[in-house]
């Protein structure tokens, strides 16, 4: 911290940071090692549905970044969604601890410190984690995105979206795996031969390799991850009694080793809000902002149709009100189409100890607007917590670019007690409503049953008959009300409150009421059309 007059390049940048409307402070302007807290450095609330950037070489301070920008978003009410992959983001449920380093941190940047953490709900995908468990059923997971995870080619992954499409319109509900398993094994069996030739492109050779993909991914344990309760991705739109907007975490240790599942379920996860919030234009603060961390996985190995379908998601929800921040090492990491896109940037040191490294830095600098600095020494000699910064100001444009020492964050800085978060996921009233999955009658059961099957009275025969080869009403038949006797076997009584209140009522009734939008999903990532 400098009592020495302000330079006049530091209150040039300062000017560029001055709004008027509410705004995140990420730090103060470094000049040649010293901090000028009379020259902040911030981010206008309403321009973080324009998306972002934080990047960086490994211990350089991101994720600390994240913890900053996402205890103040919930402070100004905005919900937030982070993933915590190494299992350090927890921290951001409780209140920091004072210390001698945070308390000369808060001095030199001008930061009247006070330890606080943030409402907090811990999220697991199939449970496998301590959070409440994260679930899809694999019709709303969709084909393009599936076929990411089962790493098939275009060529696998054009033909699993007509498998989707012909269950689609033969009223087979596929809620897990074993469902889309039993449709693509019927499918290659004598029996759904005649109705194999008639979905055109799907031969049986390729029918089996996705088969055998769904059989390795089962046994990898992934079959947790997929089924009922689905999870409601409004969940994550919430705020707290006081006003703050609620913090999801979402834990990803325990499938870290898996990194491909668990990017492209954070992308279901975007693609669901995406279908189901209005259009909102640009509000004055988000809906939600999105961290998407460790971003490189996303992309990695992805077709051309799935980077498509993430660019024009990212291009979309923004005018939904969701803003998305992208997290990886270098910006090169994420296509440029995407880039092109983020207009906030919170970009750490780097390194250049490889002629790759310094390929990287050199792309790094060309991203960034033109400035008085050398960015190239710059960005290489960053220490812990440091960052060179430029966002989109309250008019839309692009901010000077600042060297910038970043706050501390007011929540502790590094993971709770497993204790406590036990205890918080046990307070949280949507542990009922998740914890335990649910196996209701879908493809799986409607096909095991159609075999053995004695051919029905003529009483009967409407309900009888649900299997993919039934002629006539048969494609209608996954919208018809199921008959009383046969169906309403789950426990609920026929009382209507029982029925309100069961968790796999309501993800029946969300299913059902979604459709239209399901299919206006898989429009937008390219694998069916809008069919009502």
């Amino acid at each position: 911290m400098s009592s020495a007059p302000t330079p006049p390049t530091v209150r040039e940048i300062a000017d560029g940071y001055a709004f008027t409307g509410p705004a995140l402070d990420l730090g103060a302007v470094l000049l040649d090692g010293t901090a000028y807290p009379e020259a902040p450095v911030r981010i206008p609330l309403g321009v973080l549905n324009r998306h972002g950037l934080v990047a960086g070489a490994t211990g350089t301070g991101k994720t600390k970044t994240l913890q900053l920008i996402a205890e103040q978003l919930s402070a100004q009410g905005v919900p937030v969604f982070l993933a915590d992959i190494k299992g350090d983001v927890s921290g951001v449920a409780a209140p920091g601890a004072p210390s001698e380093r945070t308390a000369s941190r808060a001095a030199e940047v001008g930061q009247q410190w006070t330890p606080q953490g943030c409402p907090t709900e811990f999220y697991a995908l199939g449970g496998q984690g301590t959070g409440i468990p994260i679930r899809a059923t694999v019709t709303s997971f969709g084909p393009l995105l599936l076929a990411k995870v089962l790493d098939l080619n275009e060529t696998q992954e054009a033909s699993l979206s007509l498998v989707f499409h012909y269950a689609d319109g033969k009223g087979l509900e596929l809620y897990d795996l074993k469902d889309l398993t039993a449709v693509i094994a019927f499918l290659t069996s004598p029996e759904g031969k005649e109705e194999l030739r008639t979905i055109g492109g799907l031969s049986a050779a390729t029918a089996g390799v996705i088969l055998r993909a769904l059989t390795v991914l089962e046994n990898e344990g992934a079959g947790a991850f997929f089924g009922e309760p689905e999870f409601d991705t409004a969940e994550l739109l919430r705020t707290a009694p006081d006003g703050r907007g609620v913090v999801s975490v979402l834990e990803l240790p325990a499938v870290q080793d898996r990194p491909r599942l668990f990017s492209t379920f954070l992308m279901w996860l975007l693609a669901d809000l995406y279908q189901e919030l209005p259009e909102v234009g640009d509000p004055d603060k988000p809906k939600l902002v999105f961290f998407f961390d460790e971003a490189h996985l996303l992309f990695r190995g992805a077709s051309k149709a799935f980077l498509e379908a993430i660019t024009q998601t990212v291009r979309l929800i923004r005018s939904k009100g969701v803003g998305i921040f992208f997290v990886t090492q270098t910006p090169k990491d994420v296509p440029s189409e995407v880039l092109a896109q983020l207009g906030n940037r919170v970009q750490h040191a780097l390194r250049a100890f490889t002629p790759d490294d310094a390929k990287a830095l050199k792309a790094t600098v060309s991203t960034f607007p033109r400035s008085s600095y050398d960015l190239g020494a710059v960005l290489t000699s960053l220490g812990t917590g440091e960052a060179v910064v430029t966002v989109l100001s309250e008019k839309g444009a692009p901010t000077p670019v600042a060297v910038t020492r970043l706050r501390a964050p007011q929540s502790l800085m590094g993971p709770i007690e497993p204790a406590a978060l036990q205890a918080a996921v046990d307070a949280s009233a949507l542990t009922a409503r998740y914890r335990d999955a649910v196996d209701r009658e879908s493809a799986y059961e409607k096909l095991a049953a159609r075999a053995p099957r004695p051919e029905p009275a003529p009483a009967d025969a409407g309900q009888a008959d649900a299997g993919p080869g039934a002629s006539g009403p048969a494609e209608g038949r996954g919208h018809a009300p199921r008959p009383e006797a046969a169906k309403e076997k789950e426990g609920v009584g026929g009382l209507l409150g029982s029925l309100l209140s069961n968790p796999t009522v309501k993800s029946f009734a969300r299913s059902a009421g979604r459709q239209l939008g399901q299919e206006i999903s898989r429009s937008l990532f390219g694998t069916s059309k809008r069919r009502r």
